[in-house]
């Protein structure tokens, strides 16, 4: 095997595991996928069957774009995972990793009408950077596609209506933090939303051009901003190093 591609099955074989960690999995039901260095084609993605804690570098199945198993593996794969990856890969070449998960604040947020909005500075980063699909059933028709890749457009987050969200990143740290931030302002929202049911009074929201600015300058990188996961992924590999180097293998 390339070194690219083993270092390729390490790296996500590291999101997996974070993922897991901070409980975002859904059993074996979420997705995360890799493109393969070198092609355009080809992805890794998680053995249907096992949990996110348990996959390592070795276990990761290599696939094409329609679902075909191009490494040896007991497992099957996801129809959905296929779906959603295989057309958010052909369609958006800058789209190395793809990350999709069904946490209960994702969810949330994803059936108000506004979705993500801008009541926190986690929630800046997103300000009229967030892109919406509609709710269609569990996806697995392939004329689904066409609509998943014009809904994103230029985005690297949509929200699934009823669904979860998807991020999407040139490595795997970067979708993994842009997941990290919109999980940590989506669970603020729905805690600001509920304390102001629960009589606390109104929730102050920035005006318009504050959170613009905000926006600008995560996705500007303005002053020592780095793109997502750059700064922050090494040590969380580090970290989970020291738990547990079992992904590795």
């Amino acid at each position: 095997m390339p070194q690219a591609e083993w270092d390729a099955r390490v790296s996500l074989a590291a999101c997996y595991r974070l993922v897991a960690g901070l409980k975002l999995d859904d059993l074996i039901y979420n997705h995360i996928s890799l493109r393969v260095p070198g092609t355009h084609d080809q992805f890794l993605i998680n053995p249907y069957g096992m949990l996110f804690e348990e996959i390592t570098a070795s276990s990761l199945v290599r696939i094409d774009l329609q679902g075909r198993k191009l490494s040896d593996s007991p497992y099957d794969v996801n129809a959905a995972a296929f779906v959603i990856h295989g057309a958010i890969h052909q369609g958006k070449r800058d789209a190395a990793c793809v990350l999709h998960t069904h946490s209960d604040a994702s969810i949330a947020v994803s059936a108000q009408r506004e979705g993500l909005l801008p009541l926190s500075q986690f929630a800046m980063r997103f300000y009229r950077r967030q892109a919406f699909h509609d709710y269609e059933g569990v996806a697995i028709d392939m004329d689904e596609q066409a609509r998943l890749v014009a809904d994103l457009g230029e985005h690297r987050v949509m929200l699934m209506r009823n669904h979860g969200v998807l991020t999407l990143g040139r490595t795997p740290g970067e979708a993994f933090m842009l997941l990290y931030y919109f999980e940590r302002a989506a669970r603020i929202q729905l805690a600001m939303q509920a304390a102001a049911a629960g009589g606390a009074g109104p929730i102050l929201r920035p005006g318009d051009d504050v959170c613009e600015k905000a926006a600008r300058q995560f996705w500007e990188q303005k002053g020592d901003i780095l793109v997502a996961g750059e700064r922050e992924w090494p040590g969380l590999l580090r970290q989970l190093d020291r738990l547990d180097p079992g992904y590795k293998t």
